[in-house]
């Protein structure tokens, strides 16, 4: 099935970009996400008129990705939570906690943001959590776990 990309899609490809992708991943997905809408000649005379327009769109919504990862390199995270003394918690800090944290220290950020690639986090300690705002703008910031 062949697209075009109405935004930038990591692995797939930049905006206006003619580009071939199994039928049920376009359909099912890039097409009702609005992120793509089929190849067709129409389709395409639209695109070139709507061009400007969407790359605009595009360019804001980088700078304002690009702000939010500045604001985060000021920003110093300690989440608490009842440990052993061992240093293994009762439970876990999730990406969810991560995100509120975040938020609550004057970054909004959502738990779709916040990748954990190890799951959650179990013990006390520092950890490196990295956050993807855009398809260019990725953060990294250290998380401090606590005992109560």
């Amino acid at each position: 099935m062949e697209i075009i990309l109405l935004e930038k899609v990591q692995n797939l490809g930049d905006l206006g970009e003619k580009v071939n992708v199994k039928a049920g991943f376009g359909r099912n997905f890039l097409i009702p996400a609005g992120k793509a809408i089929p190849a067709t000649e129409a389709n395409t005379a639209e695109f070139e008129a709507r061009r400007a327009e969407l790359e605009k769109v595009a360019a804001e919504k980088l700078a304002v990705a690009q702000a939010r990862a500045d604001k985060l390199a000021e920003v110093s995270i300690t989440i608490t939570r009842k440990a052993s003394d061992e240093g293994k918690l009762f439970g876990s800090v999730s990406n969810i906690d991560v995100a509120d944290a975040i938020t609550e220290a004057g970054v909004e950020v959502t738990k779709a943001d916040v990748r954990m690639p190890d799951g959650a986090i179990r013990t006390t300690g520092e950890f490196d959590i990295a956050l993807h705002f855009h398809t260019d703008v990725d953060a990294k910031l250290t998380v401090t776990v606590a005992a109560e």
